[in-house]
């Protein structure tokens, strides 16, 4: 796996199979070949790619931090969302 993860809060964004093609832009993330969609909210100034991770199971984007040298934590400032009412 790979995960885009935003420089200045460590917060892993998106999680990817190691075979998914992104291409790091300045203004934004193109991800698949051919294109399947385009991160706006992320460029080459704002995160970071790290690749041959292994995510948690219950990953979710936002909900995990991760650093090279630490790998993953819970993200302190994460709340579960609330359940669908029935």
């Amino acid at each position: 796996m790979k995960t885009l993860v935003f420089k200045e809060t460590n917060v892993s964004a998106y999680l990817f199979q190691d075979s998914e093609s992104l291409q790091i832009q300045s203004s934004q993330i193109v991800v698949g070949d051919p294109v399947r969609f385009i991160v706006g909210d992320c460029n080459e100034s704002n995160v970071s790619l790290f690749e041959n991770v292994t995510g948690p199971d219950d990953w979710v984007g936002g909900k995990y931090l991760y650093t090279q040298n630490d790998g993953w934590a819970l993200n302190s400032e994460w709340t579960e969302p609330e359940p669908e009412p029935s």
